[in-house]
């Protein structure tokens, strides 16, 4: 309960279970601030930021559930190639692509399959179905 609803300040650096790093405060110079259990992070990040206090350095290993979840078939959308826009027509898989949802907000989507006749568009979140860690350390409690 006792960093709920106050905002922090924390460095991290985020990696996969091979090591390899996908995010880095330290590396930007910035730590990120957010309001603890706000729904703003990642379920385990903020969990584990939750109880932490000023000093405090954690790792943490979140399985998808806690991270940003299973990688979901259903979000992997196909569209017919007559009807994508002619800049897209060039794209590979792997590419990423925003395109904008009904309200006009923006969606990331990544190339999953490209055929002659259709373009496999995957929205869910890079991040999807895998394991992450986090080396976290809390900077700064407001509040």
């Amino acid at each position: 309960m006792g960093n709920e609803g106050k905002k922090v300040k924390v460095h991290y650096t985020g990696t996969l279970d091979d090591g390899t790093t996908f995010d880095s405060s330290r590396d930007r110079g910035e730590p990120l601030e957010f309001t603890c259990m706000a729904g703003q992070m990642i379920k385990g990040f903020d969990a584990a930021v939750r109880d932490m206090a000023v000093g405090d350095k954690v790792t943490v290993h979140l399985e998808p559930s806690e991270a940003y979840g299973e990688h979901r078939e259903e979000l992997v959308q196909e569209f017919p190639v007559s009807r994508v826009p002619r800049e897209m027509r060039g794209v590979t898989v792997g590419d990423k692509l925003m395109l904008r949802s009904s309200q006009g907000q923006p969606v990331p989507v990544r190339v999953a399959r490209v055929t002659p006749k259709e373009l496999y568009l995957d929205m869910n979140h890079e991040m999807a179905g895998k394991a992450l860690n986090f080396e976290i350390e809390l900077l700064e409690v407001e509040g």
